[in-house]
């Protein structure tokens, strides 16, 4: 089903000038990623290119709270060869989902019964490679669509190549942009750079997190702002037990960023209690910006908001999707292609994004809190309309429920949602009390 998206142009018209977001999909999408090795580094450093990222190494072996860095992965080739015909099956380089990921160094021949052993497939989606992968343990794979694996020759002999190493003296790698605001408090931003070839599940993320990070950094900001790019769960993991005391020091809110891709519908993956700053203000943004969405829950959860909202963690991270993980059919196939992730689906998603950084800087401000009784007098302060007719009744309303709340206990954002009003009418009222001088300084 096509979302129906309503723009509400806080920015729009600089927006005009982002990067081109399908284009940075498409030029990381070869690119073969895993948790390690040569294609994270490749991938960082593209992304390089558009903001001042720093790089950063962790060594295998590290401890990392309950983990372990897992050693350095690379692999050059593999593939299955049909000894009879002398035809390559499968080959590592048409599609990096061939590979188990994480698989140790094989050159065997095998006849059927002992290859198909090592073949994963999806038969309910004949035409997909599957997404498989074995990082904590030792072992080998290959993956192919179902139609594929039909075809192979039964009287046959096959050889099966994998050109990979481990290197237990490697590291893991990362990447993290800090933008200085006004003031020490972040907003923290993560996406994960660690799947070989989809779109949606991998690059849609990296892409629209880069794009609000290159945005920032041409504004004067309140908040300063953190951005990471880390392997997903050993990556976050990684980054918390180095620095977990000035997250939870520093840290106001933000986001994980995942599956942001394609047009299908909009989600929102709350913190493990769902009362944060950052539910808030996503499930506001969802709520006046998209015909409708899907509110899940913290067991409904699965990408990296696992580890930041975590018991001892619990920093005030939320997540906004399209077509949420484990939900699509495409999903952990080969299906997730740009067939399936669109520029206005990308696009859709970086607008929700900025506008709830918009919502956090104006937000800041002090609760309001009216400093005279009962009712203001509007008229003489030129915020009555001269005429009162069924059209400005609603205004008014509006205006005096907003007033019937600045009692100095809830925030600008906290009035919007009593009122039912957008945070945009909230913040016009705001600014008009403030400058009639009717708020206690």
């Amino acid at each position: 089903m096509t979302s129906h998206f309503i723009l509400v142009d806080l920015r729009k018209i600089e927006l005009i000038n982002v990067m081109d977001l399908l284009k940075f999909c498409k030029d990381l999408y070869r690119i073969p990623r895993s948790l390690t090795g040569k294609g994270v580094v490749e991938s960082l450093e593209y992304i390089k290119k558009y903001i001042p990222l720093e790089i950063k190494n962790v060594k295998s072996g590290s401890q990392a709270f309950d983990w372990i860095v897992p050693p350095e992965w690379n692999i050059k080739q593999a593939y299955i060869l049909n000894l009879t015909t002398n035809e390559k099956i499968v080959d590592f380089n048409d599609h990096n989902l061939h590979i188990v990921g994480y698989s140790e160094p094989v050159d065997l021949e095998l006849n059927y019964e002992e290859l198909i052993n090592k073949i994963y497939y999806k038969e309910s989606q004949p035409d997909a490679i599957p997404y498989v992968t074995s990082y904590y343990s030792k072992t080998w794979g290959f993956c192919m669509s179902y139609n594929q694996f039909k075809r192979l020759d039964r009287s046959a002999n096959y050889k099966v190549f994998i050109d990979s190493d481990f290197n237990d003296e490697g590291v893991l790698t990362y990447g993290e942009l800090f933008i200085k605001g006004q003031v020490k408090e972040e907003i923290f931003f993560s996406s994960y750079i660690c799947h070989p070839q989809m779109v949606n599940n991998e690059l849609s993320g990296p892409a629209v997190l880069t794009s609000i990070s290159e945005f920032l950094i041409k504004k004067s900001n309140y908040y300063s702002y953190r951005f990471i790019l880390v392997p997903e769960t050993i990556g976050s993991i990684v980054y918390l037990s180095k620095n977990l005391d000035h997250l939870k020091s520093h840290v106001i809110g933000g986001f994980n960023i995942t599956c942001v891709g394609d047009e299908r519908g909009w989600g929102l993956i709350p913190s493990r209690y769902g009362n944060n700053i950052s539910d808030k203000i996503a499930e506001h943004v969802l709520n006046f910006n998209c015909s409708s969405f899907i509110k899940y829950s913290w067991l409904d959860r699965g990408s990296d908001e696992r580890q930041y909202c975590a018991p001892g963690v619990d920093l005030p991270i939320s997540s906004i999707t399209r077509s949420k993980y484990a939900e699509y059919p495409e999903y952990h196939t080969s299906l997730d292609n740009f067939d399936l992730v669109t520029e206005k689906g990308l696009s859709e998603s970086l607008d929700v994004y900025l506008k709830c950084i918009d919502i956090f800087e104006r937000n800041r401000y002090k609760n309001p809190s009216i400093k005279v009784y009962c009712e203001p007098q509007l008229g003489k302060r030129e915020l009555y309309p001269k005429i009162s007719d069924d059209n400005t009744f609603n205004v008014v309303q509006n205006m005096m429920n907003f007033i019937s709340y600045c009692d100095g206990k809830n925030s600008i954002l906290e009035i919007a949602n009593i009122c039912s009003i957008s945070f945009d009418e909230a913040f016009k009222y705001y600014k008009k009390m403030e400058k009639a001088d009717l708020f206690e300084k």
